[in-house]
């Protein structure tokens, strides 16, 4: 106005955003720990969240958590499946627990449940994660995911096609953030030496509904980091120019992303 290199949290080349101004799209509550890493390494971060997360109703979703802990194997899809279903009961299950990605993971121990597992740094994504060794057989066994609505539906379907019995928990929700005048100003400042950090097609196109017109074309002015060749595509026909893809969505691989490519086009 970031994890290649490092290693569950542990930056690398901390002085190598000095000065870059950095956009975090994440929702507001799991934003501020970037952020945090964002500074650590030298840079401004600006927090314009693209999605606002929000508890499913707790009664229904709450019987559904319980009843889910009796399954053989749980998938959480992200850190904030872990900390929703937290407050719907405790985690207390027999069941064999993944996450898709070390921040899950993290968030899973953090909560007790020290025997998760997930895939390698370089896969931490669905498809990474369908290569897990407990997922190789599942013909049988219920398997339940642990989400929110209006995810993409690939774990779901290749368990379906592997033979398991597959049911989902919708434990939170993802909804249209509450920009203000003050994102808009933020996102107007903005020049083209500034980067974009996005992990999820909905927190982009929520982005490009909810923002004025003049301030989208600043945000498309910007370098955009993504954490998935879906994402890339998703970018570019957005508007945006060629997006940097991370190795992972990671904190880490996100800003070492940044740090690799931030001269200015």
């Amino acid at each position: 106005m970031r994890d290649a290199g490092s290693i569950d949290g542990m930056d690398s080349c901390a002085q190598t955003l000095a000065g870059v101004d950095i956009v975090i799209t994440r929702p507001s509550g799991t934003a501020r720990a970037l952020a945090r890493r964002v500074r650590a390494r030298g840079g401004e971060p600006h927090l314009l969240p693209g999605l606002s997360l929000r508890a499913m109703p707790e009664a229904e979703a709450g019987k559904a958590w319980r009843q889910a802990q009796r399954d053989d194997l749980l998938i959480f899809t992200s850190p904030a499946a872990v900390r929703f279903a937290q407050r719907l009961a405790p985690l207390d299950t027999q069941a064999r627990v993944l996450a898709v990605g070390s921040g899950t993971r993290r968030a899973l121990q953090r909560a007790g449940c020290m025997q998760a597992e997930s895939p390698p740094r370089r896969s931490q994504h669905s498809e990474g994660l369908l290569e897990h060794p407990w997922l190789q057989s599942v013909r049988g066994l219920r398997v339940n995911l642990i989400t929110a609505p209006g995810g993409r539906d690939l774990l779901a379907t290749a368990l379906i096609e592997r033979g398991a019995q597959v049911r989902i928990t919708h434990v939170y929700e993802r909804v249209r953030p509450r920009l203000g005048r003050r994102h808009v100003q933020m996102v107007q400042a903005l020049d083209a030496s500034a980067w974009l950090l996005v992990t999820s097609a909905q927190a982009l196109d929520n982005l490009m509904q909810v923002l004025p017109e003049a301030a989208v074309r600043h945000l498309q002015a910007c370098r955009i980091v993504v954490s998935s060749a879906r994402l890339q595509q998703h970018a570019r026909e957005a508007g945006f120019g060629e997006p940097v893809r991370a190795a992972s969505a990671s904190a880490g691989d996100l800003l070492d992303a940044v740090a690799a490519h931030r001269h200015p086009r």
